[in-house]
């Protein structure tokens, strides 16, 4: 992928398009982070508890706020709810407030998150008044004064939830400075100046991507609102301007190529710009032009029902979240049909949509839990989603056993070509991508009568000595698609007399699929009463269980059509097609 310039030297009307037979080559090679970054790191963290590092973040600390933003995005209210139950409840792990303690370390990452993050401020305002939210609010915030004002911890002091914990602090702080308690009030306003003292050194610690701009956009909020903070509003301004052109792509893509962490950085520039609205100052350009090319890439991967595909570990966020989060970022645009680097190609006809992953998975350093989805593709008819992705690996329930969830991030999980039953791009123990996909060949052709796209990678040529090419046609009127998947000899690998493959269709939820006798058909029956016909030549069509991850990370028992067959030595080719019946 190629370097990002900066963020103002962009015209994003001049990205929608993609030359024919460009190579998209992921560039840095694909090993993880390095011994010595590990070792940087882990001794970055261990400074955290050195007397030195406590002096730094001591410094004069604010009597009040200059001013209160608004969160401009609506908070989840069944979670909310919750709260005032008495329960912390995210993705399927629940603790009751009375017992929830914060020194635990036996949750799982995204409830630690969501907890130390005070992301729940937002879901407590959404239902509660603030005689009825502060009371919770305060009870918590206090525990957590309690084990961590004075004591930088690995977890709770991590940048980028510091960060978030600006972000949400300023934004409910009705919620949590209400009390008539000036020692109570004194320790969070303390503790918000060691934090944001803590992020001026530590902000460009965090990881590439989103955990990088939120722990930036907390230090132009405390710039912005703790007295004093002009020299830290600018240092934050131009840390964050880094933190964009490393964490996106040309395009306006997540460099993590996931849409779900797409949009967490959206809404993090979201609630800065309500941040710089409260002191009437207008978004820095740099950030600006950041949003204007960051939301065409995200709608690019919305599907008619305009809830996010499930690509790169998300799941489909809902359409009210990402409408909200939209309408938060002030930006009023298009999808982004041909991506770059971002690499989702979207063709729309009719009432269909056809998203397709035309890329190499992410750089291994820059993703915790990259897919292996290289030419998979989603497609939906109106608001009923036909094929899909398994999906939602970092969006799926906790409570799910782990081998499923790291199942979900394997090829199989995804509507594409499997060889061998193995991933394209390798997929370590430790959850790392390897060797797989480096280059994938791409062309788009378009017309009044129906648009193509042609795609090939190499992550098959190194163990099988093949190369996947896929086919993708969708007509003008979005009724029919037709593809083919074929197996292209290729490189020096001495090849078995015969490879076993699959071509997977999962189904989207509440899709029924019914054989033909002659094992080349099937008749799927979509909600709303649509009806679909998928027909193959050149392998037999079984029909097998699947699940689906849906917006609130249940998983949800779904169907997949399996074509397998096995590719001589010369290949193999496989037609298919999908067409609207009724």
């Amino acid at each position: 992928m190629t370097d990002t310039p900066d963020a103002e030297a962009i015209d994003p009307q001049a990205l929608d398009g993609v030359e024919e037979g460009k190579r998209l080559i992921r560039l840095g090679g694909d090993t993880g982070l390095s011994l010595a970054e590990r070792l940087s790191e882990r001794f970055q963290r261990l400074t955290w508890r050195t007397p030195i590092h406590t002096m730094r973040l001591r410094g004069r600390y604010p009597l009040k706020l200059i001013a209160v933003p608004g969160d401009p995005v609506i908070g989840d209210i069944k979670r909310g709810q919750a709260l005032l139950a008495g329960t912390v409840s995210f993705q399927g792990e629940h603790h009751a407030l009375d017992a929830l303690d914060f020194g635990r370390r036996d949750w799982s990452r995204p409830f630690a998150d969501y907890v130390h993050s005070f992301a729940w401020l937002r879901d407590l305002s959404t239902v509660a008044t603030r005689p009825q939210g502060a009371p919770i609010a305060e009870r918590l915030l206090a525990r957590w004064l309690d084990a961590y004002s004075d004591k930088v911890d690995a977890l709770a002091w991590r940048p980028d939830l510091w960060g978030r914990r600006i972000l949400f602090w300023t934004s409910h702080a009705p919620l949590i400075l209400s009390s008539t308690d000036l020692v109570y009030r004194s320790s969070v306003l303390n503790t918000l100046a060691r934090g944001a003292r803590h992020l001026d050194r530590g902000a460009d610690k965090a990881a590439p991507g989103s955990r990088r701009i939120a722990a930036w956009c907390g230090v132009v909020a405390a710039g912005l609102l703790i007295p004093g903070g002009d020299p830290r509003k600018s240092f934050g301004e131009a840390g964050l301007a880094r933190a964009l052109a490393g964490g996106l792509s040309d395009d306006g893509g997540a460099v993590s190529r996931s849409p779900a962490m797409l949009l967490d950085a959206i809404m993090l520039l979201a609630m800065l710009r309500e941040t710089y609205a409260a002191r009437r100052l207008e978004l820095p350009d740099p950030v600006q032009a950041a949003l204007a090319r960051m939301v065409p890439a995200l709608l690019g991967t919305t599907h008619g029902d305009r809830a996010l595909a499930s690509w790169q570990g998300g799941g489909p966020a809902t359409a009210d979240r990402v409408a909200a989060v939209i309408e938060a970022s002030g930006v009023r645009t298009r999808p982004l049909r041909q991506a770059r680097d971002w690499g989702y190609q979207r063709l729309a006809a009719g009432s269909a949509v056809l998203i397709v992953d035309a890329a190499p998975p992410p750089v291994a350093r820059l993703v915790e839990s990259g897919c292996a989805s290289t030419l998979a593709f989603e497609f939906s008819d109106g608001t009923a989603r036909l094929i899909v992705n398994c999906g939602g690996s970092q969006a799926a329930s906790t409570q799910l056993p782990k081998k499923i969830i790291g199942g979900l991030r394997t090829t199989a999980a995804h509507s594409t070509l499997i060889v061998g039953d193995s991933n394209s791009t390798a997929i370590h123990p430790d959850g790392t991508l390897g060797r797989g996909v480096a280059e994938v060949e791409l062309s788009r052709q378009e017309s009044a009568a129906a648009s193509r796209i042609e795609a090939s990678h190499d992550g098959y040529v190194r163990r099988w000595g093949f190369v996947h090419r896929r086919q993708l046609m969708l007509t003008g009127d979005g009724r029919e698609l037709r593809g083919e998947d074929a197996l292209l000899p290729s490189g020096r690998k001495r090849k078995a007399p015969t490879t076993p493959f699959a071509i997977r269709f999962h189904l989207g939820a509440r899709v029924e699929a019914s054989a033909t006798a002659d094992g080349l058909a099937a008749i799927l029956r979509v909600p709303g009463g649509a009806l679909w016909q998928f027909r193959c030549r050149g392998g037999m069509l079984t029909i097998d269980d699947s699940l689906w991850i849906d917006g609130q990370g249940r998983p949800i028992a779904t169907q997949q059509l399996v074509v397998v067959g096995e590719a001589a030595a010369g290949g193999a080719s496989v037609s298919w097609a999908l067409k609207r019946a009724a």
